[in-house]
């Protein structure tokens, strides 16, 4: 055999070697964020994997990494919906017994782009999955933002989920507020600012939100939609959630609800929509009844304060005085068609009010190393698959190899929860066929490792990851320290205190 010749067959069998290596691995993904976007993403890779690993020469053998910056996981479901949403603990319920899959592994207190690089996560993964979410409001782009008591609706949505990052007091010292949006955010925003702070006391609402939301002075709540009765975005739930406030009367302007034929036959063709509708259309007749029954709440008692829905109105300013506080809001009345498009007519009415709170959107999180898409407020990606700009002028984006997004990071802040797993599958099914079109059956990182690999890894930069473990003594912890005073569980909010717990150096 010449020297070539064997140089040849020394060469085959060392790629040999190293292919069959490889392929005696599990499948190595990075998932960057532990609420519903990334547990759904973990756990439907997971079953399509199995489905189509082997036609596609991967195998079904994979383990995945959620990462979390924050102590705990979950999110948008413990830190982004209002508590008083029952379903709430029915889908925690569910994104726990994901993580009871032994192949899903939880990585807490770890913040990828500042504790761990992308591209440390690059070399020890096959796949990376930003699913991020989003904590940040877009901004309020008219006069008088920045007047004192003009508020984002996601800094109180943290002090009122008690994220741990978020404000442990709020001001609620205002009678007459107004809220801007047409959302389920706008919605919970408004719905607690009304609410009776003991109603609240079947919840995990922690105990200084009780105690804000028992001194809350408002006592006039105005919510102002852009847009008609068919075209707000309000969930049916929400709207029946608003129908049950005790010690509250709604109000409705009755001249909202004159909708045109055609309008109507448009929100027809849609279920959500027209189920929408006709919700709207029972608080319509229930704010009639309120109003002639003398001012009572939905059970007929006498109420003592007033949720106000307003309907093609548009706030264009927050009116302020000469101490640079909110004394109103100008708002100016819009026409909608039956598709949704909206347009000024000129005509403004002003509202006095002490405070505003605006929910017109969230924007997603931006990430160390990753492109950002300013218009669409998201990750930039092309069907989940990361971005970047190029190098050259002109030149088209550039695919980030075996990188991706999911959920809000991916498509921006619209859509339910439920709506992440429609986005997990796309995402899910381009990383199969990237991983199948690789040449090295999916197996692309050079330092892939198994968990003890890891743990020593990220406990070599100084962190102390907090896994399944310390999740599940938080949750015993809450449960304990609510029966102490007759609820199922009380939240807990101070970061440090949550890190404790986890790691059982503090008990209940």
């Amino acid at each position: 055999m010449t020297d070539n010749t064997q140089n040849t067959a020394d060469t085959a069998a060392v790629d040999t070697a190293n292919r069959e290596g490889a392929e005696a691995r599990p499948l190595r993904v990075a998932v960057v964020g532990a609420g519903p976007a990334g547990v759904y993403t973990s756990d439907i890779l997971l079953r399509q994997l199995a489905q189509r690993g082997e036609a596609l020469g991967l195998g079904t053998d994979a383990t995945i990494d959620l990462y979390e910056k924050l102590p705990v996981p979950f999110g948008l479901v413990r830190y982004g919906v209002a508590p008083d949403h029952p379903s709430i603990k029915f889908i925690q319920g569910a994104l726990a017994r994901t993580l009871d899959n032994p192949k899903i592994r939880l990585f807490c207190d770890v913040e990828v782009g500042k504790d761990v690089s992308l591209d440390e996560l690059r070399e020890r993964y096959d796949a990376v999955v930003f699913a991020t979410g989003a904590v940040d409001d877009r901004p309020l782009r008219i006069p008088g933002h920045d007047l004192k008591h003009v508020y984002g609706a996601a800094h109180f949505v943290e002090w009122y989920d008690g994220y741990p990052t978020g404000p442990r007091t709020w001001p609620l010292t205002d009678e007459t507020v107004a809220v801007i949006g047409g959302g389920n955010v706008a919605m919970d925003v408004a719905r607690e600012l009304v609410r009776n702070a003991d109603d609240l006391l079947g919840t995990d609402i922690p105990q200084n939100v009780y105690d804000g939301i028992k001194a809350n002075a408002c006592r006039e709540l105005h919510l102002f939609v852009r847009r008609d009765v068919a075209h707000a975005k309000f969930s049916v739930q929400e709207l029946r959630e608003l129908e049950k406030l005790p010690g509250v009367q709604l109000v409705v302007n009755e001249d909202d609800f004159d909708l045109s034929d055609a309008t109507l036959e448009v929100a027809a063709d849609d279920k959500l929509t027209r189920q929408m509708v006709e919700e709207l259309f029972v608080i319509r007749d229930m704010a009639e009844d309120m109003k002639y029954d003398g001012g009572t709440d939905f059970n007929g008692q006498p109420a003592t304060k007033k949720y106000v829905l307003h309907f093609n109105s548009n706030p264009v300013e927050v009116l302020g005085d000469a101490d640079g506080a909110v004394r109103g809001i100008r708002v100016e009345r819009t026409e909608t068609s039956p598709e949704g498009s909206m347009t000024g007519t000129g005509e403004t009415y002003d509202v006095p009010v002490q405070a505003v709170y605006h929910a017109i959107g969230y924007r997603p999180a931006a990430v160390n190393g990753v492109a950002y898409d300013e218009k669409g407020t998201r990750l930039l990606n092309e069907s989940g698959r990361i971005e970047a700009e190029p190098e050259t002028d002109g030149a088209p984006l550039v695919t980030v190899p075996y990188v991706y997004a999911t959920g809000w990071a991916k498509r921006g802040p619209v859509g339910l929860i439920g709506s992440t797993k429609s986005d997990a599958l796309e995402t899910v099914n381009n990383i199969l066929d990237d991983w199948a079109a690789s040449g090295k059956n999916g197996r692309v990182a050079p330092k892939a490792g198994d968990e003890a690999e890891t743990i020593a890894y990220l406990q070599g930069k100084g962190l102390q990851p907090i896994g399944r473990e310390g999740w599940d003594r938080v949750v015993a912890y809450e449960h304990a320290q609510g029966e102490k005073v007759g609820r199922e569980h009380i939240k807990l909010v101070e970061p440090d205190q949550i890190r404790r717990v986890a790691r059982g150096e503090e008990t209940a």
